[in-house]
């Protein structure tokens, strides 16, 4: 049986929907209020960019806003909502892929090392065994920093006294090797793909 508070809230938000389709900018705000951090924790999983996550919060309000005469006949808001919110974000990956500095953008907020051994299906090993290609072709005192730093967890104090190197120099293998990694993934693996795999697991 559905309690009198959930009828009130269900009435409330009927309401609210009615008013902001009608044109009435207080709702919308309130909507806006409402959904705002919900959306931006859900965009961010895909772009993994705060600023590029709040413009494309705005981008779905805008466009809830110039289709507000629909609203109302919006059966399931929330799914309808996220569903506006995941297409946006699928829209950007696809022009990020034509666009060299949103690719590195991009590509800086993704740790490769966190990926290695996920476990998410064919895309998961694919992408699994791309990394392990690129680190083959690595240097092999570069390979041999970046395996004991992503792998055996080392520090870099621990790894300069191992191989009896300086801090600096581990820290630039592990940069450069980064670097290779992601350059060769971007060449192998389509960005958009790529990210929408990092964002589920």
């Amino acid at each position: 049986m559905i309690s009198h508070s959930t009828v009130q809230h269900l009435l409330t938000s009927s309401v609210d929907l009615q008013e902001v389709a009608a044109g009435n900018e207080k709702a919308f705000k309130i909507l806006f209020e409402q959904y705002r951090g919900k959306l931006f924790n859900y965009i961010s999983r895909f772009v993994k960019s705060e600023t590029i996550a709040e413009e494309l919060v705005l981008d779905v309000f805008m466009k809830i806003w110039i289709g507000r005469d629909l609203i109302a006949q919006v059966r399931n808001f929330d799914a309808f909502l996220f569903r506006i919110a995941h297409n946006k974000s699928i829209d950007f990956l696809r022009s990020a892929a034509g666009d060299k500095r949103l690719q590195e953008l991009l590509w800086d907020k993704i740790d490769l090392a966190d990926q290695i051994g996920a476990d998410t299906g064919l895309m998961a090993q694919e992408y699994e065994s791309k990394i392990r290609a690129a680190i083959a072709l690595l240097p092999p005192q570069c390979k041999k920093v970046y395996t004991l730093s992503r792998e055996e967890e080392l520090s870099h104090d621990q790894i300069a006294q191992q191989l009896n190197i300086s801090r600096a120099t581990v820290n630039n293998h592990i940069v450069m090797a980064q670097r290779f990694i992601r350059n060769f993934l971007s060449k192998e693996i389509d960005l958009a793909i790529v990210i929408l795999l990092l964002g589920k697991i």
